[in-house]
This record gives C-alpha cells, sequence and structure tokens, in this order.
C-alpha cells in the first residue's frame, strides 16, 4: 500500500535538490545558524505562508501563526515565541500581519457557531463592540469584514508592544519595532497599515481614535 503523502516527501526532494543547486552550502550553513530580523505573527491560513509573501529563504523570518493572527496576553505560545524572538535570537522587527477574508475575523463579525474557535476570537469580538458605529457605517459586508480585519491587526499591534518583553527590551535600549501590515488574497499584495511602534510614547500614542485615522476609506476595487 502506497504511502499518502508519498507526493509531499517527493516534493520535498525536489525542494532541496533544487536549493542545494543554487547554493551547495545553503544547508549546511543554515543548520549552524539562526539569525532571523524579523518575526512574523500571522494568521494559520495556509494561503498566508510568510516566507513566500515577503520573498525570503528559510532562517530569514522567525514565524508564529494561530487563527487571525492574535496576540492574546494570556496566551502562553505567542508569548514565549516573542520572547525567544527578542531576547535569544535579537529580532528587531514584530510583523503582524493579518489578511482580508479571514475566516476568524469574519465568523467574529457575524457571531458563527464554531466551537471551540468561538472562545479563541472572543478578542476580536471585543474589537467589534470597540468600534460598533464605525463598522455599523459600512454598507457593503465585504468591506465592513476588510475594515474588522484591518482593525484586528492594529490591536494586535498594540497588544504586542505592551507585552512585558517588548517593553523590557525598550528599556534595555534594543530597537524593536512592531509593524502592522495586511494581506490581500485577491492581489498577493502586502499593505502597511501606517502602523508602527518603536518605543512606549509611540505606544502611548495609539488611542482608539488615532488608530482609525491610519487606515484609509475602506474599497472593493
Amino acid at each position: 500500500m502506497a504511502y499518502p503523502l508519498q507526493n509531499l516527501l517527493t516534493n520535498n526532494r525536489s525542494w532541496s535538490e533544487t536549493i542545494r543547486q543554487q547554493n551547495p552550502d545553503f544547508f549546511a550553513t543554515l543548520s549552524r545558524q539562526q539569525a532571523p530580523k524579523y518575526l512574523w505573527i500571522g494568521c494559520a491560513d495556509s494561503r498566508v505562508p510568510a516566507n513566500e509573501i515577503c520573498g525570503l529563504l528559510p532562517g530569514e523570518i522567525f514565524v508564529h501563526r494561530n487563527i487571525a493572527n492574535l496576540v492574546n496576553p494570556t496566551d502562553l505560545n505567542c508569548l514565549a515565541v516573542i520572547q525567544f524572538a527578542v531576547d535569544v535570537l535579537k529580532i528587531e522587527h514584530i510583523i503582524v500581519c493579518g489578511h482580508y477574508g479571514c475566516g476568524g475575523v469574519n465568523a467574529a463579525l457575524q457571531n458563527t457557531k464554531v466551537g471551540l474557535v468561538e472562545h479563541w476570537i472572543c478578542p476580536i469580538q471585543s474589537t467589534v463592540r470597540t468600534h460598533l458605529s464605525h463598522l455599523q457605517a459600512i454598507e457593503s459586508d465585504i468591506a465592513r469584514a476588510e475594515r474588522l480585519s484591518e482593525l484586528n491587526v492594529v490591536q494586535q499591534v498594540v497588544n504586542a508592544a505592551q507585552t512585558r518583553v517588548v517593553r523590557d527590551a525598550w528599556a534595555r535600549g534594543r530597537a524593536v519595532t512592531v509593524h502592522g501590515w495586511i494581506y490581500g488574497l485577491r492581489d498577493g499584495l502586502v499593505r502597511y497599515l501606517g502602523l508602527s511602534i518603536s518605543n512606549p510614547g509611540e505606544l502611548a500614542r495609539a488611542t482608539e481614535e488615532n488608530l482609525l485615522r491610519l487606515l484609509e476609506p475602506i474599497t472593493t476595487d
């Protein structure tokens, strides 16, 4: 009986051979060090692969993914990744990247019953309540969901900047910046949402009103 995942193993061998043909020392060098400058906190959606989107090779970006790219202060997994990235790998940039068409965001907006995931996306429902009047003013269902995806990203940027790990790094004089990005499934492009936080002063200015001003008028082009 053939192994059902043999096609993936075959693809892996082909990929490995291609990389070694292009750079014979690539894997030997990669195995001896890990020195990325970037931490990517993104959605677990299979259509949003960090390395490919950024055009980076293995070893160039440290990645954490979960449903709807949340930075939850009770999520020890995410917090441990941030600490390892900042304190051990000495990364300089944390990128929180959401995407349009996010199932977790849509479920939170529509209050869909999705089992255990309902508990996970509670923070997004809190964002809905915070910005309810703004979201209700958007007539298009698609545009409203896209705006919530953006609002979710900027909230998670603030959450990441508020972590003890990042604030302690700033106190030690470390240059660590948290950025907000969003990815478009329809065109494969990343959009910078205008929010980067690199010090306590910028964090203090990231109020609800200022965050809304960062976002361009939503369109459905």
